[in-house]
């Protein structure tokens, strides 16, 4: 069974984040059935977790509630990551639980990225901002990204050969990722804790 795991940083309940995020992942997952996987998804909300991500931040410490959404995105064959879009770049919630995030957890994580906005200025946010982060976390993220601004959603799908339209750019972006998850083979969890005990033993036992 493939785990997809989609990581939404949406601020208000409905989401157009969630929303993108949702479209994604199921493009994705068709794709992947396509080629033969079992697809499970499932999400974590960012919203919620808004004060235990604070206290993480200002403590060093995260609660069960964040550890369990540590645990499923590291146990993840593939990331489907949103977020809002600010300024041209990412949300601060999202990239607050990044940065609490274990080290080590995103190591070798194929992940598709994605950002939502009021207006086509910031989509530049997908290689400025969020390509850059992923990359900086050791993940290998997915080619095509996909930046929705708010018409888009009320867009018509248009011709079948508009490849302008988000329809078609989600599907894209979903059939990219799924190529690259089925090529990226079976993922090896790594843990900044256990590379450390092991390099402390090659030390210790020369």
């Amino acid at each position: 069974m493939t785990e997809l795991v989609l990581v939404s940083g949406g601020l208000r309940e409905p989401s157009s984040t969630r929303l993108l995020a949702d479209r994604l992942a199921v493009s994705a997952s068709k794709h992947l059935a396509e080629e033969g996987f079992s697809v499970s998804t499932s999400v974590v909300e960012l919203r919620p977790l808004a004060r235990s991500i604070a206290d993480a931040m200002t403590t060093g410490f995260a609660n069960t509630e964040l550890e369990a959404a540590f645990e499923q995105v590291a146990s993840a064959d593939g990331l489907v990551a949103v977020t809002p879009a600010f300024n041209a770049s990412f949300g601060g919630l999202f990239k607050s639980f990044f940065d609490v995030l274990p080290e080590e957890s995103l190591t070798d994580m194929p992940v598709l990225i994605g950002a939502t906005g009021g207006t086509e200025r910031h989509s530049l946010v997908l290689e400025h901002a969020l390509r850059p982060l992923f990359s900086y976390l050791r993940a290998i993220v997915s080619p095509t990204g996909v930046y929705a601004a708010t018409d888009d959603f009320g867009r018509p799908s248009g011709a079948p050969d508009d490849e302008g339209t988000l329809d078609k750019r989600v599907e894209r972006a979903g059939a990219d990722f799924a190529r690259l998850l089925s090529s990226c083979g079976q993922r090896t969890r790594r843990s900044a804790f256990d590379e450390e005990a092991a390099r402390m033993e090659r030390l210790l036992n020369p």
